[in-house]
């Protein structure tokens, strides 16, 4: 005898949410091995096009690879000693812009005495006990900038192996994830695979084509602006710019005080207004022409992932949150039951909304005054 069993909807939810929590858990735990595997299948998802290339004239695969490989690490090196050889400078000005520093805060200090109408001496009471905080916890923070480093160290070690193997066992996995899913889906499988594949191409393309164009305006209007340490802080800010929405506002604090310390107050208004036209030139060209159509996700969806891939992996995770949405909308997609979702995460599509109904459907009479969605 069949026994069908209806779980009431406050048991569904509570198991939904119990799965959830025991998910983003695991995640937690094991980013030290999660985290490399998906840099390396983005990298891979990358340069696959270029193995398939080289492959065609004749070369091994495996030494197809190697080669594009040699040349993605070439490339970050060069990149790392660059900004190597300017932060050596910066570290070598560090006690003067120190000096600085705090003459700066002097003069903050001074200014909102007067314009708060509050004794200097507990303004600088005050500041004196942020700084003995900041040394009590220094030994904290060493250990895990130490731990921290270990990790992105393990991590640049680790991605080129996955993303050798990933490559090298492309076709192996493919055909594993057709058998797992059964032969009846291979048409749906074959459409969620090259339409993954295209997303993350034509993102990380952008993305790259977006990180250089920036760094080039931000460096550019430095130098031209007089800024010491303008390569620096022009790549630094192109980078931080890869993070949605929160990366710019950070690198314009980060040149707003530099500028406080190297320069005149005056400076600080340059750059701010050097940042505003950078930006300007960002959202209406290059991210809707580059990268924004590459991945149809809302601005909501992409905050919400931004901030939520920060609390997972942290900075990792804010880099990782876009890509991996983006992939998940299609999967949703491309399930019948689970497509509104996929459509709650994609763009408002031309002509939508919700308006009032003009005309009953056949079926019957429609209320006055009910609403039907436009999709």
């Amino acid at each position: 005898m069949n026994i069908s069993l209806k779980w009431p909807f406050y048991a569904k939810i509570s198991l939904l949410l119990i799965g959830i929590y025991v998910f983003i858990s695991i995640l937690s735990a094991i980013q030290d091995i999660v985290l490399p595997v998906i840099y390396g299948l983005l990298l891979a998802v990358l340069i696959g096009p270029l193995v398939n290339k080289l492959e065609a004239r004749g070369m091994p695969r495996s030494l197809a690879i190697f080669s594009i490989l040699i040349l993605f690490v070439a490339g970050f090196i060069f990149l790392l000693v660059l900004l190597s050889s300017q932060a050596s400078l910066l570290s070598e000005a560090f006690p003067v812009l120190s000096a600085k520093f705090d003459e700066l805060v002097q003069q903050g200090v001074a200014w909102g005495s007067d314009f708060f109408n509050i004794r200097a001496s507990k303004i600088n009471q005050w500041v004196k006990s942020i700084r003995g905080d900041i040394y009590e916890s220094s030994s904290a923070v060493v250990g895990a900038t130490l731990t921290t480093a270990g990790g992105v160290l393990a991590t640049l070690f680790l991605t080129p192996v996955y993303v050798f193997m990933l490559l090298y066992y492309k076709s192996h996995l493919i055909e594993f994830i057709y058998r797992l899913m059964g032969r009846h889906h291979d048409q749906k499988i074959r459409e969620i695979l090259s339409e993954t594949k295209t997303v993350i191409q034509g993102y990380l393309h952008g993305l790259l084509a977006e990180f250089w164009i920036i760094a080039v305006l931000n460096s550019a209007g430095l130098l031209i602006l007089g800024m010491d340490y303008a390569i620096l802080l022009g790549i630094g800010g192109a980078l931080l710019n890869v993070i949605p929405y929160l990366g710019g506002l950070i690198a314009v604090v980060i040149y707003i005080v530099v500028a406080l310390v190297l320069k005149t107050p005056v400076y600080a208004l340059y750059v701010f207004i050097l940042y505003v036209v950078v930006q300007l030139i960002d959202n209406n060209y290059i991210v809707p022409k580059i990268v924004g159509s590459k991945v149809k996700l809302n601005a909501l969806v992409c905050l919400l992932s931004v901030l939520a891939g920060s609390a997972l992996w942290g900075i990792p995770g804010m880099f990782l949150s876009i890509p991996l949405i983006a992939i998940i909308k299609l999967v949703l997609d491309r399930i019948p039951g689970l497509s509104p979702w996929g459509f709650l995460l994609g763009e408002t599509r031309a002509g939508g909304g919700i308006r009032k109904r003009t005309a009953a459907r056949p079926t019957g009479p429609v209320p006055e005054g009910s609403l039907e969605v436009r999709l």
